[in-house]
């Protein structure tokens, strides 16, 4: 299972939803988009917005599942947690 996880440093959300997988000890990629510059940011805000259909934070990837926001009950299903 592939697990990534786009956020921003400054979400609560975002942060809630990383404490989530760490607490269950999911291995996850993350990609803080507002820490990346450039060419490099443009990219993550670019896919953001092909996965999600917005900007919205935190953008869950579970294989090819896309949850936004921090909906705790689609995570935990979607893992099989």
């Amino acid at each position: 299972m592939i697990v990534r996880l786009f956020a921003l440093s400054t979400c609560p959300y975002c942060r809630m939803t990383r404490e989530y997988l760490d607490e269950n000890d999911v291995e996850y990629e993350l990609t803080e988009v507002d820490h990346l510059d450039g060419e490099e940011k443009q990219a993550a805000v670019d896919e953001v917005k092909q996965l999600s259909g917005g900007t919205s934070f935190p953008v869950i990837v579970i294989d090819d599942e896309v949850i936004v926001g921090f909906n705790k009950r689609a995570i935990k299903e979607r893992l099989g947690l």
